[in-house]
């Protein structure tokens, strides 16, 4: 009776032996390097305070914290990643580890900072980084009232708050707001005609 058979099983037999001993081993090796990324920790910048869209980021306004993040740690703003130039593309809330989504750079800024005066003091809550709409009733033709109020600005961001000295001082009605570039010139001509202006959480006048 032939032999050949035999050898042949044995030699198959053998193949998917090493076959399969070099899956375990790859599963093993697999699974250790994924522990160990993820036991790995990289230095990324957090936000010590909020920060307003299209304030410029300094290193003073941010913590090195190391955290462990995988193959995340990427999508996230580095100690070296800061440079000149560097401002929020968003709000970014204290203790915020800033993701590089925040970031941009100065020259696409499409937003500028203007500083108005409230008709009404500003609500408990207002802070920076709050989003509100500005509205404002023009002053009628012949300057004897005031037309009703209508939105000026669907959708701006408090940049600052500037405080009002004394110790019964109340909320300022002064707000320095993150505001879109196409709507600036509106804005501008509202105060400069003696307009109204108030602000007023998002939604709240609907």
């Amino acid at each position: 009776m032939s032999t050949h058979p035999r050898a042949h099983r044995a030699f198959w037999g053998d193949i998917r032996f090493l076959i399969g001993l070099a899956l375990v081993i790859f599963s093993i090796l697999g699974v250790w390097l994924i522990v160990s990324s993820a036991r790995q920790t990289a230095p990324v910048l957090q936000a010590n305070r909020t920060i307003a869209a299209g304030e410029p980021l300094l290193s003073e306004d941010f913590s090195v914290v190391e955290v462990a993040l995988g193959t995340l740690i990427e999508d996230y703003l580095a100690p070296h990643d800061l440079s000149a130039g560097t401002i929020a593309a968003r709000t970014v809330i204290a203790k915020e580890l800033v993701p590089l989504s925040a970031v941009a750079d100065a020259t696409s800024l499409r937003t500028t900072n203007i500083v108005v005066e409230s008709s009404v003091r500003l609500p408990v809550g207002v802070d920076v980084g709050t989003h509100l709409e500005l509205w404002h009733s023009p002053a009628a033709e012949r300057g004897e009232s005031l037309e009703a109020p209508r939105i000026l600005a669907a959708d701006v961001i408090v940049a600052s708050i500037p405080e009002e000295d004394g110790m019964l001082a109340q909320r300022s009605t002064a707000v320095e707001l993150v505001i879109e570039r196409a709507d600036v010139a509106a804005v501008l001509a509202a105060i400069d005609s003696g307009a109204s202006l108030s602000v007023v959480p998002l939604g709240a006048g609907s």
